[in-house]
């Protein structure tokens, strides 16, 4: 299975410009064609229903072609879902490190 490299997810408490707000995961996102290094801050409110490793350590995300084969067999920690149109997410845990697997509409 092919996978690329998108970006990397680190949890923050500061606010930063161009924040986007995920209302079901109750947090705002960053825009990551918009970080020259692809970082996206991650910024969680009170309450999120986020897990909590996504909330403490920072992740990496690869696209892939097919999001259920990638997530098979693997440690699922947030089960597939749509966080915005024509994208796809789940989140796997390796070892202690949450990684973000995310499949996009072509």
């Amino acid at each position: 299975m092919k996978k690329e490299f998108h970006h990397i997810g680190i949890p923050t408490t500061e606010q930063h410009p161009g924040e986007t707000y995920l209302p079901d995961g109750k947090l705002f996102v960053t825009d990551v064609d918009k970080s020259p290094h692809r970082i996206e801050w991650l910024r969680f409110e009170p309450g999120s229903p986020m897990p909590y490793v996504l909330k403490k350590t920072a992740h990496v995300a690869f696209i892939v072609d097919n999001l259920d084969q990638a997530i098979a067999g693997q440690q699922v920690i947030l089960q597939p879902f749509s966080p915005m149109e024509g994208v796809r997410v789940a989140f796997v845990q390796e070892d202690e490190a949450p990684v973000e697997y995310m499949e996009i509409a072509k």
